[in-house]
């Protein structure tokens, strides 16, 4: 079975390669093409409507094919095995997924978004081809089946896959690359949810890309374009039918700020209780102990709690039309009885529960994002909120309009991105009405979460490891420079044990007045300055006597061969020195000097310019 498998997955890539060294060959004359012709600008802008055709696409497949699935898996198990269906069906949706991932894919698929943000800082942009359409496949699977995911993520990565290696066909450099690859997320997530705005947005805020006049026009092409492919294949329907919404009062702003409030700390511990569920199934090395694991949770969770099946759309729809005792059906809990309190705590359950049935798809090896689970988190959050005020009988709010609003704000918490949040609910429901509402949560949810946890779920990651990119311009370069790229290694080395007579003839043959001393293991121990031996260097009776042990010194501190350039920058100004040794695994490496640093950071300055 093995070598069948070796055998597909190689004659696939062989085709590809073929493929692809034909488009290479064609769209490289076309990049130099553009250049004498219809000038770099609009060449990008043409691009980027051809990114976001294709990223159109890719959402329009994802979509039916998550149908496809969810269709074939209803069908296939009767109604009135509902319960069962619930407990069975997601564990083999992520066994699927997770033989592809293993025998076909061979890569680590991760989250989304945050494999977007590394590509930019760490990888120049460059995503591989199979993201492309290997997030589209995984994630159908698992949420198809049933895992508690969203497809909104792998979409974005897709179309950044595509717009990634459109660029890098074209030949074209970094920054347009990048633009591109945010084009391609752009309209992953306008075609997913048919919002061009939010589309844009969710760039600028999440993926952090600076706003100049050259990236705003490719930005919104590849938006609407998106847009519009999904409105031809799947219509012009929003994703949300809000019929019961109505217009807000002046009176229920502050409970809207309460609202905001609440959402907050929802955003708050829905984001802390992934990382937590994460680490502890990351801490299983055995992947199919891990699957066993996670989809025993999620199989309990999910029978208990059915909102929490697959992405929970229907449930949030039913919570905006009012359709209330809907949500609580299927579940063993309504034996408890039909009535409100059982409805607010059912409710309320969901809300806690719905974090861990996430991460333990995600942990057992499903694909998917934590777009759809923010929003269902938030709906459910303004639901019980505004339910649980009424049932104490001193106020009526009006608990659809909650309900929306509540989506906006734990989202801009989860995702530290208010704007994409505001419009993507007003976009998605066609709920401008509550635009002031939905500002007011959003604006509060994000500064009640900024208290507590600097970064979103998306980012903590990489700025944990110093690999994020941000809107501050210095850190930004910092964080795209590698020590690699700047080490030197045109040193003479010495051993502790030369004389100084060896030491005087490797001065005559280097041009540098700096000397690593390096023992046997190939450890550095030591360096030799030029200035702190000039008293003894002319001194012959010494050459055969006096060892470089006895004239080295300790330098001032060490760089690692993979550590942030912000670190070691802050190691240059503690220091004061000029050069620093380079080390990997404490072995000698070579050094890193201001000079080449600064010379590199103009290098990179002037490749993110992008005016």
């Amino acid at each position: 079975m093995k070598s069948l498998i070796d055998t597909i997955y190689a004659l696939t890539h062989k085709s590809i390669d073929w493929i692809k060294e034909h488009i290479i060959k064609t769209s490289g004359a076309l990049g130099d093409w553009n250049t004498g012709h219809i000038g770099q600008r609009n060449f990008v802008i043409a691009v980027s409507c051809i990114v976001g055709i294709c990223s159109g696409l890719a959402a329009v497949i994802l979509k039916n094919f998550i149908e496809f699935v969810k269709n074939f898996v209803f069908n296939t198990f009767p109604h009135d095995s509902y319960n069962l269906m619930l407990l069975i069906t997601p564990a083999v949706g992520i066994l699927i997924t997770l033989v592809y991932v293993k025998f076909f894919v061979r890569d680590n698929l991760g989250h989304g978004i945050t494999k977007i943000l590394y590509a930019i800082s760490q990888r120049g942009s460059n995503i591989a081809k199979h993201h492309s359409y290997s997030n589209i496949i995984a994630s159908s699977f698992t949420i198809g089946f049933g895992g508690s995911v969203g497809a909104e993520a792998p979409i974005a990565l897709s179309g950044a896959s595509i717009g990634s290696n459109i660029g890098k066909m074209f030949g074209l450099d970094y920054k347009t690359v990048t633009l591109l690859m945010a084009c391609g997320a752009a309209g992953g997530i306008a075609g997913a949810f048919k919002a061009p705005i939010a589309g844009m947005i969710f760039t600028l805020e999440i993926l952090m890309l600076n706003l100049t006049m050259a990236s705003i026009a490719p930005l919104l092409i590849s938006a609407i374009s998106s847009t519009a492919v999904t409105y031809y294949f799947l219509g012009r329907d929003v994703e949300f039918v809000a019929s019961s919404v109505t217009d807000f009062n002046l009176w229920e702003l502050p409970f809207y700020v309460a609202l905001g409030l609440f959402a907050g700390l929802v955003a708050l511990a829905f984001t802390r209780g992934m990382w937590f569920c994460e680490r502890k199934m990351g801490a299983v090395h055995n992947i199919y102990k891990r699957w066993a694991i996670g989809c025993l949770v999620l199989g309990t969770l999910i029978f208990l709690f059915p909102p929490l099946y697959g992405e929970g759309y229907s449930t949030i729809t039913s919570l905006l039309n009012g359709e209330y005792q809907s949500i609580i059906k299927d579940s063993p809990i309504s034996l408890l009885g039909n009535n409100e309190i059982t409805l607010l705590i059912f409710a309320f359950g969901v809300l806690i529960f719905k974090t861990f049935a996430t991460a333990s798809t995600t942990g057992a090896g499903g694909v998917g994002g934590t777009f759809a689970p923010s929003l269902f988190i938030g709906g459910v959050a303004g639901f019980v909120f505004a339910y649980g005020l009424n049932l104490l009988g001193l106020i009526t709010l009006p608990i659809e309009n909650f309900t929306l609003v509540g989506m906006a704000g734990v989202m801009s918490g989860v995702m530290h991105a208010p704007l994409t949040s505001i419009f993507l609910i007003a976009e998605i429901t066609n709920g401008y009405q509550l635009l002031v509402p939905l500002m007011i949560a959003s604006a509060v949810s994000y500064i009640t979460i900024g208290i507590f946890e600097q970064q979103s779920i998306y980012t903590k990651p990489l700025a944990v490891e110093g690999k994020l990119l941000t809107h501050e311009r210095d850190k930004t370069v910092l964080t795209l420079m590698h020590i690699s790229s700047v080490i030197e290694k045109n040193f003479i080395v010495l051993s502790p044990k030369d004389t100084l007579g060896q030491l005087v003839q490797a001065i005559t043959k280097s041009h540098r007045n700096l000397f690593p001393v390096v023992n046997l293991r190939g450890e550095l121990i030591g360096v030799v300055l030029l200035s702190d031996i000039k008293e003894v260097m002319f001194n012959k009776d010494l050459y055969d006597t006096m060892q470089v042990r006895e004239v080295m010194t300790i330098p001032p501190s060490f760089v690692e061969a993979d550590e942030p350039m912000e670190s070691v920058m802050n190691k240059f100004e503690r220091t004061g020195a000029w050069n620093l040794p380079v080390l990997q695994n404490r072995k000698y490496v070579g050094f890193v000097s201001k000079s080449n640093i600064f010379s590199a950071y103009r290098q990179v300055l002037t490749q993110m310019s992008y005016e």
